[in-house]
């Protein structure tokens, strides 16, 4: 059985083992070419783009996010920066300020890590192999693929959730997709089934197909080409298919911020470490497991240091915030503090309120400004 450490000699080796009836292949290949060529009608601005930069850039952006807000994101990027060396040579602030609201910021880490390699090791050119691809930071297989079909039509097939839904339901497969096994089994199906002459329009098509006709919820069966053939079609099992063997557990956090303001300055700092939000700049914050009062948060910042007693006031206790990350739910609040006295630590920028808008937040805190300011 091929694992995640084998060979690329290994792995072709397995796709080469695995058995599926040649006339099976060619009928699934031609209809779903057809249905690109006559029914297709997802646009999308990058679609046919040949560039390896662009299609990078809007796959990047995709991984996490839906193509209706990733769109505004792909245009103000290939505008601020319409190549790789202009991207390499711009400031983390710069970068990040552009990508503020996207989330998952260590995309944005990646993405800028690797167009400084590109430019300043590869001389500006785009790697041109599958191999190369992959081996460029926050790339994997999915993405390595993607560019190499589409900017090269390299003979490597996708396998995003689309696919894997496509694939799954037409042909009826019960194993999980997100299992080593499941994954390799559908990455070897998803190989054995691409039309290796037209890989990029072949990608395309099946991605498109499972976004506009085998969506996960409410698909359009009875539209659908391959229902006659369509094993969970024909076995109702279209809710069933594909399967995942593991339940998302959701770590609850809470935040409290302290917005501290002296003498018309607000402090904020610079969140590091290998945690979310990494680079992105947020209020003085005291993290605590559950929810608890005002009263007690400030206790702990005095005791910590970060206040001094009878050396501020409340302005405002904001209600609680939330937002939803992939694996955590990030709750809190912000407590506005007039100052009387600077605050000490170093770590802390002062910045005017309009100063502020210079700095990259993560969502959570540019809710509060936009809803409550300052």
């Amino acid at each position: 059985m091929l694992k995640s450490g084998d060979s690329q000699q290994d792995r072709q080796l397995f796709f080469k083992n695995m058995k599926i009836d040649p006339a099976i292949k060619l009928k699934f290949t031609r209809n779903l070419l057809k249905w690109n060529r006559e029914k297709n009608t997802r646009n999308m601005p990058w679609k046919g783009e040949k560039d390896p930069y662009k299609i990078w850039l809007s796959e990047v952006i995709l991984q996490q996010t839906r193509v209706e807000q990733g769109l505004a994101y792909y245009n103000k990027f290939i505008n601020t920066f319409p190549n790789i060396k202009q991207l390499a040579e711009a400031s983390n602030s710069k970068v990040y300020k552009l990508w503020e609201g996207l989330g998952y910021y260590t995309r944005c880490k990646n993405l800028l890590e690797s167009a400084r390699v590109i430019s300043e090791k590869m001389e500006g050119k785009f790697p041109d192999t599958y191999e190369e691809i992959l081996k460029l930071k926050g790339v994997g297989p999915y993405t390595a693929a993607a560019i190499a079909s589409f900017a090269y039509n390299l003979p490597n097939a996708v396998v995003d959730g689309n696919v894997f839904r496509v694939l799954a339901r037409i042909f009826g497969i019960s194993k999980a997709i997100d299992s080593p096994e499941g994954k390799r089994y559908f990455s070897a199906l998803a190989q054995k089934l691409l039309d290796k002459k037209k890989a990029g329009i072949y990608n395309q098509a099946i991605m498109d197909f499972g976004a506009v006709v085998c969506k996960p919820v409410n698909p359009l069966c009875h539209q659908c080409l391959f229902k006659k053939h369509c094993k969970a079609f024909t076995r109702k099992k279209i809710d069933q298919l594909p399967v995942k063997e593991k339940r998302l557990k959701i770590k609850v956090r809470w935040f409290y911020y302290l917005v501290m303001e002296y003498r018309n300055k607000v402090f904020i700092q610079q969140r590091t470490g290998n945690d979310i939000w990494k680079n992105l700049y947020e209020f003085v914050l005291i993290e605590t497991g559950k929810e608890t009062t005002a009263k007690v948060i400030l206790k702990k910042a005095e005791k910590a240091g970060l206040l001094k007693k009878k050396a501020y006031k409340i302005e405002f206790l904001s209600p609680v915030l939330t937002q939803l990350l992939s694996h955590q739910r990030i709750q809190g609040r912000f407590i506005k503090l007039k100052l009387f006295r600077k605050p000490g630590l170093t770590s802390l920028v002062p910045v005017s309120k309009n100063g502020l808008k210079s700095f990259a937040f993560p969502k959570f805190i540019n809710s509060y400004l936009q809803n409550h300011g300052l």
